[in-house]
């Protein structure tokens, strides 16, 4: 579409319905022989549709309009009729038309922010971590759900060596030292977040290590850890 400033400013006032009887015959008869006119005026009715219904009356600044008439009038005493007095009155039409173009921008602005605040996802909160030694196998599943403060810790590949048992920790410096969360059996296993800040689960590492039968017996890790890994959001 190819169409000149003034054409396009003429149709933004056809759509806001600010040009006087003559202006919008003479523009209605354009349009039905110039394709691009119409479909610059069709594009307006479709962007400020939505939104006329929510423009409030526009008032002007206190004491424009009687000084615009009184230039109107100085202007008809010394010439009648002359081209003063139809500039005048474009001056009024096209600051009503600004002033509503301008409200139904700001309208658009604030749907537009609340569209987009409405449909931005939520933060993410579920986590997964597979945790493993180096490139091999996946060794244990952990699943964690923040809303319910809870973790479960799965096997996948991994078995404790004879007479050893496997122990879960959760590992960060605002902690200070691992805490443990569980030893892990043969079948899923759940545990507590309750005690946890939020962030500092969803960011700490989640570290196996080797232990006696049932666990650590001073709460410490007996060794480095076997199976490490760090959780990763799940779309919600």
């Amino acid at each position: 579409m190819t169409i000149s400033p003034d054409d396009d400013f003429a149709a933004a006032e056809y759509a806001l319905g600010t040009l006087d009887a003559s202006e919008r015959a003479t523009l209605a008869a354009r349009r039905l022989r110039e394709p691009d006119l119409d479909e610059a005026i069709r594009s307006w009715e479709e962007r400020l549709a939505p939104l006329t219904e929510a423009v409030p009356e526009i008032e002007p600044p206190r004491g424009l309009l009687p000084a615009i008439e009184a230039r109107i009038r100085g202007a008809s005493s010394v010439a009648p009729g002359n081209g003063m007095i139809v500039e005048l009155e474009r001056s009024i039409r096209r600051w009503r038309a600004t002033a509503i173009a301008a409200s139904l921008f700001a309208g658009a602005l604030a749907i537009g922010f609340v569209a987009r605040e409405t449909s931005r996802q939520p933060a993410p909160r579920e986590y997964v971590a597979i945790l493993q030694k180096d490139a091999a196998s996946p060794a244990f599943a952990v699943t964690v759900n923040l809303d319910k403060q809870e973790l479960t810790v799965r096997p996948v590949a991994a078995q404790a060596p004879p007479g050893k048992s496997y122990e879960l920790w959760i590992i960060d410096a605002k902690l200070g030292a691992p805490r443990s969360l569980c030893v892990i059996g043969d079948t899923p296993r759940g545990a507590s977040l309750s005690a946890y800040d939020p962030a500092v689960v969803a960011g700490a590492t989640y570290a196996v290590t080797v232990e006696p039968p049932g666990g650590s017996p001073n709460g410490k890790p007996s060794g480095t850890p076997v199976f490490v890994g760090k959780l990763i959001p799940v779309a919600p």
